[in-house]
């Protein structure tokens, strides 16, 4: 059995395509508010072309790095991880938005530690799970240190407050856990002890337990906690089976809430349809298959693991996303990879796929 060395093109071609629809969708979903805001219909859309070129020469950057530098480098990447995260909790660092304080603004641009933080903890676990292989079947030894590190990063993301990038981090963790070897005993009752948690943040804010409750009965306010989601609704809805047309989309005169980013998935479903919303989620099942195909086809533990954990980041925002949009999940504040606009999140998803295609030279055929 020989190595590849060369990247995985199928999941390039999912990444490229993805992108390019999201672009598209930009420009239809986001015209509006961008005339409302800036004056200016394609002001989002330059934008995004702008960060999507900075995200593809990124990707190709990690792509020809050997991933075996980020198991060396693990302990720094977590440091400045959680160094980022605290700087954005001080004033006058931090920049409050919409009633969060996510961002560190920089003459040019502005970055939101909570995405990077994604990255940094996968690497991190990745790496620690590799070292700590023996013991993993010790709760002491091998599960309560990295819970703590995990528990310290979720508390200064929720800090923020930015619940849906902790419930995704968090999420990653207990899938690569999972993986990792430990014992399913363990893992359930990690599992089972930490709904009490959730259900204490959720509750323990007003804002959180009303998206709770809107999600249970939308109709109960449709004027307030409940708008969201049935303006989201009215745009799946109104799309039908083909769609009403690209450009063409009703809900994007300013009735749907942040229509380029959270809620780009309904514009798409609006304009493109049930085959359109069903294209995009076959890529990302597409996207799953060869992603573990690499983790388990990779001679290493770390190397594995960190295709894994990637793979993962990716999924479960998506399926956070996508939930949120057909009212499966509560509002909680989270974009569409590689769809949404975002500057910040395109640059490190598209980081995290380059060190997965990077891995996927040393997949052994």
């Amino acid at each position: 059995m020989q190595e590849k060395q060369t990247p995985d093109y199928i999941v390039l071609f999912v990444i490229i395509t993805l992108m390019t629809l999201g672009i598209i969708m930009i420009l239809s979903a986001s015209s509006i508010r961008s005339h409302a805001m800036y004056k200016d219909s394609y002001y989002l859309f330059r934008h995004q072309l702008v960060w999507s070129l900075v995200g593809i020469l990124a990707m190709i950057f990690f792509m020809n790095i050997d991933y075996h530098i980020y198991q060396k480098n693990a302990k720094l990447i977590l440091l400045i991880t959680i160094a980022g995260l605290i700087l954005v909790l001080i004033p006058g660092v931090g920049r409050v938005v919409g009633g969060s304080r996510r961002w560190i603004g920089f003459s040019f641009f502005q970055v939101q530690p909570s995405e990077l933080a994604k990255l940094g903890v996968v690497i991190y676990f990745s790496q620690y799970f590799t070292r700590k292989k023996e013991h993993l079947d010790s709760f002491s030894r091998g599960i309560i240190p990295p819970l703590i590190i995990l528990g310290l990063i979720f508390a200064l993301i929720l800090l923020e407050p930015d619940l849906g990038t902790g419930v995704t981090i968090a999420g990653t963790f207990f899938i690569m856990l999972f993986v990792s070897g430990v014992r399913l005993s363990h893992l359930m009752m990690l599992s089972l002890s930490s709904l009490p948690l959730l259900y204490y943040f959720i509750m323990s804010e007003d804002y959180r337990r009303e998206r709770l409750l809107s999600f249970l009965d939308p109709w109960g306010d449709p004027l307030d906690t409940g708008y969201h989601i049935i303006q989201s609704l009215l745009a799946l809805g109104s799309g039908g089976f083909f769609g009403v047309g690209l450009g063409h989309s009703r809900q994007k005169f300013l009735y749907l809430p942040e229509p380029g980013t959270d809620f780009i998935f309904a514009v798409l479903g609006e304009e493109l349809g049930f085959l359109g919303g069903l294209f995009v989620l076959g890529l990302f099942f597409l996207f799953v298959w060869r992603g573990l195909k690499i983790a388990s086809s990779v001679p290493d533990m770390f190397g594995s693991m960190l295709a894994v954990g990637l793979t993962t980041m990716v999924i479960i925002q998506a399926v956070i996303n996508i939930g949120v949009v057909t009212a499966s999940m509560p509002i909680t504040g989270i974009t569409l990879p590689f769809i949404s606009y975002g500057g910040t999140s395109l640059v490190i998803m598209l980081s995290g796929v380059g060190i997965l295609l990077n891995i996927s030279k040393s997949a052994v055929d």
